[in-house]
């Protein structure tokens, strides 16, 4: 079984392609919010660095989110649109899944937090389990301080993943106990999903196209904008 990843959920654009013989190529780039432009470009390089056609591929597997809305757009309507022409089914990841997976050989409380803008991060909680890492808590929205206050009452040691923690580490920062990883953790691997849906397709979990939803968390900044309007223009 082939498969193509596709992770689009921060300001990186992401691509993957792999299978049983695990990850034969990837391939990330991050230049602002092109995702539209990008996309195309690096699935057709990652494509053609695994000498693979289009129509050897069988599952096409994409992020589902929480992330910025623009960038999961993008990704979820292209793999969407690929799974529908190449008549193969999906397999939806979470965005936290995919940051806390590259570190799931550590046994401490793994934290995979993303930048939400606004203040805000998307974040969730990890343990390590055997062949991987399972979610312990719910996907949750709240400021930096929030997750700060939920990791001070923690008894255990920590280890934080994604942009969000880089970004929001005067907030964590003083915290015992808490260690950030760096850079290298900053962003979901497309590589950490075609091997986690790899593991999904040999269990023959798939969904549909019109099945799968994005995992938001929040209204789309546009939205957020038109409902402040109406509800200043109920107020004046």
């Amino acid at each position: 079984m082939i498969i193509l990843g596709i992770e689009s959920s921060t300001q990186q654009v992401g691509a993957a392609i792999g299978g049983h013989e695990g990850v034969l190529s990837a391939a990330h780039t991050s230049r602002g919010r092109r995702h539209a432009e990008l996309l195309t470009p690096t699935i057709d390089f990652v494509r053609r660095s695994a000498r693979i056609e289009l129509h050897e591929i069988s599952c096409v597997a994409v992020d589902l989110g929480p992330g910025l809305f623009t960038g999961l757009r993008v990704g979820i309507a292209a793999a969407k649109a690929m799974a529908h022409a190449l008549r193969v089914p999906m397999i939806g990841v979470p965005s936290l899944d995919l940051l806390a997976f590259p570190v799931r050989h550590t046994s401490r409380l793994i934290v995979a937090a993303i930048d939400a803008k606004r203040g805000e991060v998307f974040y969730a909680f990890y343990r390590q389990v055997p062949g991987g890492v399972q979610r312990v808590s719910a996907h949750q929205l709240g400021s930096p301080d929030d997750l700060a206050s939920e990791l001070l009452a923690t008894p255990d040691e920590v280890l934080m993943v994604g942009d969000g923690a880089l970004r929001y580490h005067d907030a964590f920062d003083g915290l015992k106990r808490v260690e950030l990883a760096d850079q290298g953790f900053a962003h979901p691997s497309a590589s950490s999903l075609v091997q986690l849906a790899h593991a999904r397709a040999l269990r023959e979990q798939f969904v549909a196209a019109w099945e799968l939803a994005p995992l938001y968390l929040r209204k789309p900044d546009a939205e957020i904008n038109w409902t402040t309007r109406d509800e200043q223009g109920r107020a004046e």
